[in-house]
């Protein structure tokens, strides 16, 4: 089975730190810290990046009443090379880590392990995160910041951010469920530029091995939210299932295409980013399920597995998809 339930598994606190076009866009107010300028008061990019980690995670712990020490595993990850930004901050909290690397996929993979800790008693409490910053991955899979290059259309925007959660044995309002863990998908596309379109057949993938395996449907989920596929990935996923005859009615909806005002912000098709999906579901998706206007929610985080080289070599991007189910707690 690649669909892991859990009893045991709640959320305790969470946090979400956001950089200025984030700032700017529908979830503004939801987020715990904003910044005004992609340098976070650091002297580079990946600095800045690292900064948002310590903040996200130090604002997660104070939420939950909860300090280092706690802590029995931590489970982190980025986009950056060996995982620099997660490393970097890791060594800092003299605590167990497990570095983990998914793409912008990343977001679910943390979290479905922590949970795996937290619900098989390995761990009384559990912190995931993960990061993104538009810049540091610029000059990771693309270009220098300085050439200043122009972008297709059908490219999309890296979220400059990051993303906390505490994961605890102790009851709370919001429970997570279960994850399916996803399979390579590569239908042999190419173009860097457009990786929405590349990772939909993932998410779709994962979308029917989940339901299957759960013996549920769309009904079953007040929403289904991928990670980022913004505009073009979206409408192929959506082509997709109405293909194969599946009434999707409103359940389905994009956290690339909900984290930014794709209308009034100059963002492309749309966001992605490790960032993307944990900054989504850190603030707007739980606080809805928090606030019971939600009472199940999947997280589909989708991410592109190719490097610079391999594109290079005119190799096809595989991808992966991550399913994280988040529920109202029942005993609340």
């Amino acid at each position: 089975m690649t669909t892991i339930t859990f009893s045991n598994v709640y959320v305790k606190s969470r946090a979400a730190v956001a950089g200025p076009l984030e700032a700017q866009g529908p979830l503004k107010d939801l987020y715990d810290k904003t910044y005004d300028d992609n340098y976070c008061n650091e002297k580079s990019f990946e600095k800045a990046e690292r900064a948002m980690i310590y903040d996200a995670c130090d604002t997660a712990l104070r939420k939950g009443n909860a300090k280092l020490s706690d802590l029995d595993v931590i489970v982190g990850g980025d986009l950056i090379n060996q995982l620099t930004s997660s490393h970097y901050f890791a060594r800092d909290t003299q605590r167990p880590f497990i570095g983990m690397y998914a793409a912008c996929a990343t977001s679910s993979l943390v979290i479905g392990q922590a949970a795996l800790w937290v619900e098989h008693h390995l761990a009384h409490e559990a912190l995931a995160f993960t990061s993104s910053h538009a810049n540091t991955a610029e000059r990771q899979f693309r270009f220098p910041n300085e050439y200043g290059i122009q972008k297709k259309e059908t490219t999309t925007f890296t979220v400059t951010g990051a993303g906390a959660i505490l994961l605890s044995e102790r009851k709370s309002p919001i429970r997570v469920s279960a994850m399916t863990v996803g399979r390579i998908v590569d239908w042999d596309h190419t173009d860097a530029n457009d990786m929405g379109i590349a990772m939909a057949p993932a998410a779709y993938d994962t979308l029917m091995t989940h339901l299957n395996n759960t013996h549920t449907n769309f009904d079953d989920y007040d929403l289904i939210a991928t990670g980022d596929l913004s505009k073009l990935g979206f409408s192929f996923l959506m082509d997709l299932l109405y293909q194969e005859h599946h009434n999707v009615h409103n359940h389905l909806h994009d956290c690339g295409l909900m984290i930014y005002d794709t209308q009034q912000q100059d963002v492309f098709c749309g966001g992605s980013g490790c960032a993307c999906s944990m900054c989504v579901s850190m603030t707007k998706l739980l606080n809805d399920i928090e606030l019971g206007n939600l009472r199940r929610v999947m997280v589909i985080a989708t991410g592109a597995l190719l490097s610079p080289v391999a594109v290079q070599q005119k190799e096809s991007i595989p991808c992966i998809a991550h399913a994280i189910v988040y529920e109202r707690s029942e005993d609340q």
